[in-house]
C-alpha cells in the first residue's frame, strides 16, 4: 500500500528541519571563521556533519527515523552545552533543551531523557537562583511542555477506541465484528430469517510479513478486502477477527446460499497472483445459525472453525 500524502509530509518536514539545522550550523562556523574565532569553529561544522548523516539516515530508510532524531538531538546538546554557558540570561534558555526532547523523539522516551538530564542542564546553565528554585523552574516547564504531546496521545487513542475499521485494513475492527455479529444474530431471531458467516483464514498473510516486510503485508489487505467485498452483497459484513482470519457475516443467508458464496469468495481470491507469495490461497469454513441458538454459542462455534482451520494439518 503505498504512503499517503499525510503519512509523507511529517517525513518530510522533519528532514526539511534537520537540513535548515545543518545550514544554520555551517554558517555558524563559517561565521566564527571570519571573525577569527578559530578554537571554536570545530564544534558546529562537526554538529553540521552530523545532521547531515542524520539526514542520509531518514531519506535511506524510514525506519532509522529514531536514530536520526538521537543525532540531531546530540547536535543540539551539544551547541547548547557549549553556547549557554556565555550566555548571560541563562534562564531564558532553561526551555530549550526539554522542548526539542519533546519534539524529536516520541513521549515516553523525551520524559525520561528531560528527567535523567535534569542536574546537567541545571549545572549548564548557570542560573543564579536557589538550586530548589531552578530545579522547580525546569521541571515546570518539562511539565507544560508534555501536555500538547499527552492530549495528542490521549486524542489518538480515542481514536483507535472509536474506529469500527482495522488499522492495516478496510474491514470491520475484531471488536466491531464481534459486536454486529451479536446484532445480526438477535436480528435474524426476531425475524426469524436465516443467517451464515464465513470463517477466512489466509495463511499467506502472516508468510508475506515474516519474509517481505509490512509494505507486501498492506498490499495484501488490501487486495483481499477489495476480492472479498465485490464477492458478496453490499450489506453483507467482513471483519478482521485475527492477523490472517476474517469473519464474512451473510444476514438472510441460509446454508446453500453460504456455499455459493464461499465458492465464489475462494475462485475469486484465487484469481489474484503476487509475484512474491504466488495466488492466494484460502481456507474457509461455513458456519450457519441453528434454531434457537444463542449468540454465545454461535460465536463459540466461529473461534472453534477459526482454530481449525488454522492447525497446520487443516
Amino acid at each position: 500500500m503505498p504512503r499517503t500524502e499525510s503519512q509523507r509530509w511529517p517525513s518530510f518536514l522533519f528532514v526539511l528541519v534537520y537540513a535548515i539545522g545543518a545550514i544554520l550550523l555551517a554558517g555558524y562556523a563559517v561565521w566564527h571563521y571570519l571573525m577569527g574565532a578559530y578554537n571554536d569553529i570545530l564544534v558546529p561544522a562537526s554538529l553540521s556533519v552530523l545532521l547531515a548523516g542524520a539526514i542520509f539516515l531518514r531519506f535511506a530508510n524510514r525506519d532509522y527515523r529514531h536514530l536520526s532524531a538521537y543525532l540531531a538531538l546530540i547536535s543540539c546538546y551539544l551547541l547548547i552545552a557549549m553556547e549557554l554557558p556565555r550566555q548571560e540570561l541563562a534562564i531564558l534558555w532553561m526551555g530549550l533543551p526539554p522542548i526539542l526532547t519533546l519534539l524529536l523523539l516520541p513521549l515516553g522516551s523525551a520524559l525520561l531523557l528531560n528527567l535523567t538530564l535534569t542536574p546537567i542542564w541545571l549545572a549548564l546553565l548557570g542560573i543564579d537562583l536557589p538550586l530548589f528554585e531552578a530545579a522547580l523552574y525546569y521541571l515546570a516547564l518539562v511539565g507544560f511542555g508534555t501536555l500538547p504531546g499527552w492530549i495528542r496521545h490521549r486524542r489518538a487513542a480515542m481514536l483507535r477506541a472509536t474506529e469500527p475499521s482495522d488499522a492495516q485494513c478496510d474491514a470491520l475492527s475484531r471488536k466491531v465484528i464481534t459486536e454486529r455479529l451479536t446484532a445480526e444474530v438477535d436480528r435474524a431471531r426476531a425475524m426469524r430469517r436465516p443467517m451464515a458467516a464465513l470463517v477466512i483464514h489466509l495463511p499467506q498473510l502472516e508468510m508475506a510479513d515474516e519474509q517481505f516486510g509490512p509494505a507486501l503485508l498492506h498490499t495484501l489487505l488490501a487486495r483481499v478486502c477489495q476480492t472479498i467485498r465485490e464477492s458478496c452483497r453490499h450489506h453483507d459484513l467482513l471483519g478482521r477477527h485475527q492477523p490472517t482470519l476474517f469473519w464474512l457475516l451473510l444476514p438472510d443467508t441460509g446454508e446453500a446460499g453460504a456455499l455459493i458464496v464461499r465458492d465464489r469468495v475462494m475462485r475469486a481470491l484465487n484469481r489474484e497472483v503476487f509475484a512474491e507469495t504466488g495466488a492466494i490461497q484460502a481456507r474457509i469454513h461455513a458456519c450457519y445459525l441453528h434454531p434457537g441458538e444463542t449468540t454465545t454459542h454461535f460465536e463459540q462455534r466461529l473461534l472453534t472453525a477459526g482454530l481449525k482451520l488454522t492447525e497446520p494439518s487443516s
